[in-house]
């Protein structure tokens, strides 16, 4: 039977949690009848997998996005590049989360950099092994992990909109494959697979379902140490809102803990092979410069950067533009008060701004920033223009980058 989600009254209209002596964002709505009067929405005989009209909207936007995106790369191509459609869509990151699944942390043989490898959590590639197995080729195989787990983004973030405010998930759903740096959705990272787990878990956890969330939210830690920024969010939000603590109790808390497994085995791991528990960080640092530095000294080697290196000149610009848009969603959950928000992006503004000698990977993270892309849908649901304005500068930079990305430059 489909599920109704039904608005949440709250004061603010993207709230994940409210402090104590507010309202529960929640609370169960009373039950009302469908308000469009469509008999088939409601009817108990449709078909389970058909979902909600709003699900069907937001794989309707997921399908046409990639029909619309490899009709660019298309278009794209002439004169920048004569490399395969599946070469395109699996450089760099993707030859070495492939690397992993084939042959292991040892890389293929004679591989001068294999230690780089341990840079990257094996959850993707452990499951990349598994599709494999149906699929042969490894290129293919990845590009499908993408593409199917996109689609549960898709559905997922919706529902998360949604269940803020009824008829937003279209907006937000837009938004979010509208962003500058959509085309990680599209490549073989893990973006999709990793957002395919944790927004469930988020999701679950308003819903309170908090057990369920720390399973999702494990499986997530298996594919990127940001599992651990996921975490702090659902802890802080089970100790604030009226579903979490105050109304499920101490006895629910152990299951926060399970998202850490993942990554505390991989140290483990790490340890038995390099006797490094964090050999996945140092090898961060060695092979991309991911070390402590001042914000401020961050900032400042990113613009000379863009400044020394001209091939590369608006892939910074863009890295610090996405650098200012964090600082200021944080500002922002912090002033309203939206606490698990909060915990789960300071600690990415931590890690992007000031361990990384320059702003690297920050714009490829800003698909992290589901709370961004609720704010954006559900405002722009009731203010167009406020949409038409973020499409207008978002749309065509994602174009721009889905061009440059697909034709061997590197973006975000």
């Amino acid at each position: 039977m489909t599920e109704i989600h039904q608005p949440v009254a709250a004061a603010d209209p993207v709230r994940a949690e409210a402090p104590p002596g507010t309202p529960a964002p929640d609370a169960p709505a009373p039950a009302v009848p469908p308000a469009t009067g469509d008999a088939t929405e409601a009817s108990s005989d449709r078909p389970w997998w058909l979902g909600s009209r709003a699900d069907r909207t937001a794989l309707l936007i997921w399908l046409f996005w990639h029909v619309a995106t490899y009709i660019y790369m298309v278009l794209a191509a002439p004169g920048r590049t004569d490399a395969p459609l599946l070469d395109r869509l699996t450089p760099w990151d993707s030859d070495n989360f492939i690397a992993i699944a084939q042959y292991g942390y040892d890389g293929s043989p004679g591989m001068p950099d294999a230690p780089k490898l341990a840079a990257f959590f094996p959850g993707l590639p452990l499951f990349l092994r598994y599709v494999h197995v149906v699929v042969s080729d490894w290129s293919l195989a990845i590009v499908l992990v993408s593409f199917v787990a996109s689609a549960v983004v898709a559905v997922a973030l919706s529902r998360l909109s949604e269940s803020f405010k009824e008829g937003t998930g279209t907006w937000t759903v837009l938004a979010f494959f509208l962003s500058p740096f959509a085309v990680f959705m599209l490549a073989g990272y893990s973006e999709a697979p990793f957002l395919a787990l944790a927004i469930p878990a988020w999701l679950l956890a308003r819903r309170g379902r908090w057990e369920a969330a720390a399973v999702c939210a494990a499986f997530a830690s298996s594919i990127r140490v940001s599992g651990l920024f996921l975490l702090a969010g659902l802890v802080v939000q089970f100790l604030v809102a009226d579903n979490g603590l105050r109304g499920k109790g101490w006895r629910t808390a152990p299951w926060l803990a399970l998202p850490a497994v993942p990554v505390l085995a991989y140290m483990g791991y790490l340890w038995s092979r390099t006797g490094d528990l964090l050999a996945w960080k140092h090898a961060e640092a060695d092979y991309w410069g991911r070390f402590a530095e001042w914000p401020w000294q961050v900032l400042v080697n990113t613009w000379n950067r863009s400044l020394e290196e001209s091939v590369l000149r608006t892939s910074y610009r863009e890295e610090i533009l996405a650098a200012l848009v964090l600082a200021a969603l944080v500002v922002w959950q912090a002033v309203r008060r939206r606490w698990g928000n909060l915990a789960y992006l300071a600690p990415q503004a931590v890690a992007l701004l000031a361990m990384s000698s320059f702003y690297m990977s920050v714009g490829r993270a800003s698909l992290l920033w589901w709370p961004l892309y609720l704010s954006i849908g559900i405002t722009g649901a009731r203010k167009p223009w406020v949409f038409v304005a973020y499409l207008a500068v978002a749309a065509p930079v994602m174009a721009i980058n889905v061009g440059n990305f697909t034709t061997g430059a590197w973006v975000g």
